[in-house]
């Protein structure tokens, strides 16, 4: 339940997980290598042409932002728990870059879309639930043109598979960064603390993934260090108590998502928190392709380029492109 990332490695697989595994590249690519030289950034700041707004889902008003032309196809990030729109500040411009408009949105009790969450439900509710965020995702999709490309980072990945159960006609393609790769208890398999999420409560996995973040195991930047810190300064502590509760949970949909009819591709870090045998054999159930990076839990900020440059040939396989 913490992000134990950010060591680098030397593979990557890429292509459709059912073709087999393919060997250590080579050459070292151009998009590698500007990740690479990514510099420590502030987080905060996004482009001078980007869209801030607030969004009035059922929930509540969602901080919401978008990076190029109107007019282009959508490609709709949704981060995870603890999260922010902010963790795709260097993908966005590479989609615009590309023809695409990029969009993102914090979700219900995280940052800033804090005031957000079950009160506000017409009944009003106690929990944030696997319903009010998954309501809030098909109102923001609902509120675009559509077919559009998602990507689910961490949890907001289980989010993104059951819209996609219950919109398709929502998809253009699914992207899965870093999504628990097991259903049921999706803690189980995680590197190191496995055996013991057993024994703990949500709130427990939540504090421990809390602790973890606040003092850097990922070895983020000091930059990046500061911004998440300062960004739990509005995030509700309940909203992740309850996000690590339905993690707990994680609904089995891999007979669905066989069956959906959009490409699909599972990316992850080499060193993730889930071992990569799990995400490989995730992708080969699904039919999806899959795309390791050097990198930890989050290549959508140490990987951009590679996951990118991943996602646009995704979406060549679809009609939703430029």
């Amino acid at each position: 339940m913490v992000a134990f990332g950010g060591a680098r490695g030397s593979f990557r697989r890429r292509g459709p997980a059912t073709e087999g595994a393919s060997g250590p590249e080579a050459a070292v690519d151009s998009a590698r290598l500007a990740d690479e030289a990514i510099p420590d950034i502030d987080w905060r700041i996004f482009p001078e042409d980007a869209e801030h707004s607030m969004f009035e889902a059922p929930s509540g008003a969602l901080a919401r932002v978008a990076v190029g032309p109107s007019h282009g196809p959508r490609v709709v990030l949704v981060p995870g728990a603890t999260g922010s729109k902010e963790d795709f500040v260097l993908m966005m411009p590479l989609f615009a870059e590309a023809g695409y408009r990029a969009e993102s949105f914090d979700l219900a009790g995280q940052y800033e879309s804090w005031r957000a969450g079950p009160s506000n439900l017409d009944p009003p509710r106690s929990r944030y639930d696997e319903r009010l965020f998954l309501d809030d995702l098909l109102a923001v999709l609902d509120d675009g043109s559509a077919p559009a490309h998602v990507l689910g980072y961490s949890f907001a990945g289980t989010l993104a598979e059951l819209a996609l159960l219950e919109r398709p006609e929502l998809f253009a393609s699914l992207t899965l960064l870093s999504a628990p790769p097991e259903p049921g208890q999706a803690f189980r398999g995680v590197k190191r603390i496995g055996p013991i999420s057993a024994f703990t409560s949500p709130r427990q996995g939540a504090a421990l993934m809390l602790w973890g973040i606040r003092n850097n195991l990922n070895r983020v930047p000091p930059r990046r260090l500061r911004f998440v810190r300062d960004r739990f300064a509005l995030t509700r502590r309940e909203s992740v108590d309850d996000i690590i509760a339905l993690m707990m949970r994680t609904p089995d949909l891999r007979a669905g998502l066989t069956a959906a009819h959009v490409p699909k591709l599972v990316a992850v870090g080499e060193h993730d928190l889930w071992p990569r045998e799990l995400h490989e054999r995730f992708a080969r159930e699904i039919g999806a392709r899959l795309a390791v990076y050097p990198t930890g839990h989050s290549p959508c900020e140490t990987a951009p380029h590679q996951l990118v440059r991943d996602m646009l040939e995704l979406f060549a396989e679809t009609d939703a492109t430029p």
